[in-house]
């Protein structure tokens, strides 16, 4: 993979290369190949980087983020625990109180021990950049065989723990389409986040954070749980391009960003690999966005100061975590 820098000829003229897909909403397998290695942030911040486009928030960046705290208001952006097994959580978080009123440690203390697998569609979770290999290699060119049952050496969590402080911003595409929710299987293009940001009159930029709303989690709430997996409302591999052009520091949504299937014959998850492999940009998944939603939209603020802190474990393709917005 070849190692561009931002201002390149390569990166420009692959965006413009891009333009034709967008418009005519078919992508392709060599297209995301192309892509992958077009546009790639590899060596950008230097050869031994493991916090790829995190590194787009800086100090001005986090202090750019605290002035938009007014309100003094604060939102969970994360999805209740969910401990029933369903059809997008085959595996639910488990929690054991071993140490109970009837006998609390030392006398004096309940006590309980938690369980999850959280990558998946259940659970909010931060995706590290060792999530994801293509070619053999994930994010920089570190070796995906370096990540075995001891863990990920290099690109793994603990990048992160010094958390995640920037601007974040809600495109809510549910509320742009005037539904409560998009249904499964439905793409979002690049000409959607186009008109979200005419819309509103907000602008993407370099070290924002984005959360796309498909409403996922208000149609669970009607409809009841279903395979996410086979079939979720997302972004359409060409929006990859434009994020990459706005240069964002992380990827969030309230399902797992892509739309499933994914339309790119030959690949599962493409906006995934793009993000987590060549552009180095960590993702959030799951997120719940719907009282972010009413909250933005009763405030007309689709900005706000984001607060997320990862599990700092060692190895660690993730961490389940609870982001915070502030207005």
């Amino acid at each position: 993979m070849k190692i561009p820098t931002l201002t390149s000829l390569a990166v420009l003229l692959a965006f413009t290369a891009a333009a034709s897909a967008q418009s005519s909403h078919t992508v392709t397998k060599a297209d995301y190949e192309k892509w992958m290695k077009d546009l790639s942030n590899w060596g950008r911040w230097g050869k031994d980087d493991q916090m790829g486009s995190v590194n787009l928030i800086t100090p001005a960046k986090v202090k750019e983020a605290a002035a938009l705290v007014h309100e003094g208001m604060r939102i969970s952006l994360a999805h209740t625990i969910l401990t029933e097994k369903a059809l997008d959580n085959d595996d639910p978080f488990t929690r054991t109180t071993f140490a109970t009123g009837a006998n609390p440690v030392a006398g004096a203390f309940a006590m309980d021990r938690y369980s999850v697998s959280y990558h998946g569609f259940a659970h909010t979770h931060m995706d590290a950049l060792s999530h994801a290999f293509h070619d053999g290699k994930m994010f920089n060119g570190y070796p995906q065989s370096s990540v075995t049952a001891a863990g990920a050496p290099k690109n793994d969590i603990t990048q992160f723990k010094n958390g995640i402080v920037t601007r974040g911003i809600l495109i809510d595409i549910a509320r742009l389409k005037g539904v409560p929710y998009l249904e499964p299987k439905q793409a979002i293009y690049p000409e959607d986040l186009d008109a979200w940001e005419k819309k509103t009159g907000v602008k993407v930029g370099p070290g924002d954070v984005v959360f796309i709303r498909t409403g996922r989690w208000a149609r669970r709430a009607e409809k009841g749980p279903w395979s996410v997996l086979n079939g979720a409302a997302g972004l359409y591999a060409s929006s990859a391009v434009w994020l990459r052009k706005r240069d964002i520091a992380m990827l969030g949504s309230d399902a797992a960003s892509d739309v499933a299937p994914s339309g790119v014959e030959g690949v599962l998850q493409p906006i995934h690999f793009l993000m987590l492999i060549s552009f180095g940009t960590p993702i959030f998944d799951n997120c719940d966005l719907e009282e972010l939603s009413k909250t933005a939209d009763r405030l007309h603020r689709w900005d706000f100061m984001l607060v997320a802190a990862p599990l700092p474990v060692p190895g660690g393709t993730g961490s389940p975590l609870n982001p915070i917005a502030l207005f």
